[in-house]
Order: structure tokens, then sequence, then C-alpha cells
């Protein structure tokens, strides 16, 4: 036989081969997991330097956009809904003037349709008499130098001339 030693495989499992890479601090498993050693969460995120998960994941995307095209497909919808219902206010708002408005009007009917109002309006806003009634009608009452001896029309002689008279009197003392 050989005097060459043959190797034999191990039976503890697969060996590894050194790799002439370099590694990173934190990516050596054996280094941290010691038997019997409490592992820190301070420790391995300073000494680690995790990943970080992305903000918004795919998702949260997809939530996103699906969130954003029900709004805009509601909108209309919504908006017109709330015209109806502000046109449905200002309507059931002039139904309730006209209601008001039509009472007030039965009610001038009613009143027109009494001979004592027509009798009345008739006295005072045309100046009707019923016969063996005395009409006064009183002018416009002046001041306390009215007399019933001038009439309140009629100017007095001390009242001073219109501007055009005064012009046309200078005018005719000027010629002579």
């Amino acid at each position: 036989m050989s005097t060459a030693r043959t190797r034999r495989p191990r039976t503890g499992g697969t060996r590894r081969r050194a790799s002439s890479r370099p590694v990173r601090a934190g990516a050596r498993a054996s280094a941290d997991q010691r038997p019997g050693r409490r592992r820190t969460r301070g420790a391995t995120r300073a000494t680690a330097p995790s990943r970080r998960a992305p903000r918004f994941t795919g998702r949260a995307v997809l939530l996103g956009v699906l969130v954003l095209l029900l709004a805009l497909t509601l909108a209309g919808p919504i908006r017109q809904y709330s015209a109806g219902r502000q046109q449905l206010a200002e309507l059931a708002a002039e139904h309730d003037a006209l209601t008001e408005r039509a009472t007030a009007l039965q009610a001038q009917l009613a009143r027109q349709s009494d001979p004592a109002y027509i009798a009345q309006q008739a006295r005072t806003r045309l100046t009707y008499v019923l016969p063996g009634d005395r009409l006064v009608v009183v002018g416009n009452a002046g001041g306390a130098r009215d007399t019933a001896a001038t009439p309140s029309g009629a100017t007095p002689s001390t009242a001073k001339a219109p501007w055009y008279q005064a012009l046309l009197g200078s005018v005719a003392g000027a010629d002579g």
C-alpha cells in the first residue's frame, strides 16, 4: 500500500472553505452566538446595521390608490346629492314664503269684501261723503302768522322777488 494519507470525511457535517473575500463585522454568526451569552437589543443594532424596511409596501400603495380611486369616484355623486339637498331646502323655504303670502292675500280679500271696510276706504282715499255728512277740508296748515284772511298759497308783499325780476328791474333802472 501506499504511504499517502487519505482524507476521511468528517461526520460532523460539511466543511466550510475559507474565503478570500472580506466579511462584514455583523455577518459572522458564530462570534455573537456563544452558548450562555445574553443578547441585548442595543448591542445587536449597534454592531449590525440592519436593512430598513421600506416606508410603503406594495399593499399599502395599492390600498392608497384604491382609496383615492374610490374618493374620486364618489366625489361627483356626493356633490350632486348635496346640491340637490340645498335646492330642496331653498324650494321648501320658497314654499313657506308663498304659503304665508297666500294667507295674507286671503285675509286681504276677506277684509275687502266687508262693506264697512269699503266705506271706510272710500272716505279716506277718495274723500267720499255720505249724504247728510259735512265735509271739511283743511289745507296745508301754516305757521302762527297764517290767518283766515290770507290763504296759505298767497305770497305776502314783503316777499323777495325772483332773481330774474330783480335783474330786469336793475337793467330798467339803469336805462332811465
